[in-house]
């Protein structure tokens, strides 16, 4: 299960400390023109050591492209590329090497495999979704080809909560602030309350809203292969991820289908529309042409700060105390995570359609 998607797939590869990480990208369209300077500014929104509330690591991150490219654009041949790791310091983790630290993979790895790589979590850790933003760029270069947008952005972290609609925020600010919430104000509580659970020693989680724009109508299929279904697979295979939800979501329960159905109506330049979008551009499992929107939970990091617990592979009673750099909320770096597992989705599902009609 390391390759994603149906038409525009991206199979990853790589360790957390092995030599690098990387993929291969198949079924992207050909002749399409490609930003490399884009898609090295994803890869740099997604590495550590960006401000004060993310790990202090120094990783480079600089792409490499090895196939499926000629003269800057697509061939429609697979395009295989690599992410070399350089700043490894995989003595930070020798302590673990026969231990499982709380609610990481370790115990569930070393269960499934019989084996585990202990340096920085091998597969399991957030190093590999290096492959998924590279992936997800080169998907939102042929979506900007078709006038489609997909932007996330920081909407909640611990109790601290942004209470407008994506639609009545100025989204070019996302980038304005350490914590990529759009509303300046309400940011900095956000990084002081971060930075505060950082000095405990701590980790805080959060929610990640994600608005998929100019997504035509009749994306998705009416069975098992609805979008939003699609959406929720992508996002719950990021690490920390513990939630999601479309639309109105869980909040929908509280009200009557009179107070939240999304009434049909003749747009002034004769396309069909609802005036209402409460089911987040999603209906019966495809896409109304309204904006697609939802939101991803992310639990805090794992990796405290504070001696914990825990027991080795022989059941015996351990205190365990983590080294190393660690984030103290994954919010900020996983924001373009996020962004190019929806861009995958959405040109995927794109290319099904293609296939649906005559």
């Amino acid at each position: 299960m390391n390759t994603f998607g149906n038409i525009y797939r991206l199979t990853s590869f790589g360790e957390s400390h092995g030599e690098a990480i990387g993929g291969i990208i198949d079924g992207c369209p050909a002749n399409i023109s490609i930003d490399n300077e884009f898609i090295q500014k994803e890869l740099d929104r997604r590495k550590p050591g960006q401000s004060a509330i993310t790990t202090s690591r120094n990783e480079d991150d600089r792409v490499e492209f090895l196939s499926g490219i000629y003269e800057g654009k697509t061939i429609g041949t697979p395009i295989g590329f690599i992410v070399k790791n350089k700043n490894q310091h995989s003595s930070d983790y020798e302590h673990l090497k026969n231990v499982y630290r709380p609610s990481h993979a370790d115990f569930t790895y070393q269960k499934k495999y019989g084996i585990r790589d202990y340096r920085g979590g091998g597969r399991s850790s957030a190093r590999e979704t290096v492959a998924r933003v590279v992936g997800g760029a080169m998907a939102k270069v042929v979506l900007q080809e078709l006038k489609i947008k997909i932007t996330a952005f920081t909407s909640q972290v611990g109790p601290i909560r942004l209470e407008q609609s994506f639609s009545d925020l100025d989204l070019s600010n996302i980038d304005a602030t350490s914590i990529r919430c759009p509303d300046t104000n309400l940011a900095e509580k956000m990084i002081s309350y971060i930075q505060q659970i950082k000095d405990e020693g701590s980790t805080v989680g959060g929610i990640i809203t994600c608005v998929c724009e100019g997504v035509p109508a009749g994306l998705g299929e009416p069975v098992f292969g609805k979008l939003h279904a699609a959406l929720g697979n992508a996002m719950l295979s990021i690490n920390a991820a513990k939630g999601f939800e479309y639309g109105l979501g869980f909040d929908s329960v509280k009200y009557k289908g009179s107070e939240i159905n999304d009434i049909f109506y003749r747009h002034a330049n004769g396309k069909i529309g609802t005036k209402t979008n409460f089911s987040g551009g999603i209906q019966g499992g495809i896409s109304t042409g309204e904006p697609i929107y939802f939101r991803v939970a992310f639990k805090p990091v794992a990796t405290i700060m504070k001696e914990q617990q825990t027991v080795d592979k022989s059941g015996k009673l351990v205190m365990l105390q983590a080294k190393g750099r660690h984030d103290p909320c994954v919010l900020p770096r996983a924001i373009p995570i996020v962004e190019a597992m929806a861009s995958m989705v959405i040109l995927d599902y794109y290319l099904m359609n293609k296939s649906a009609r005559l």
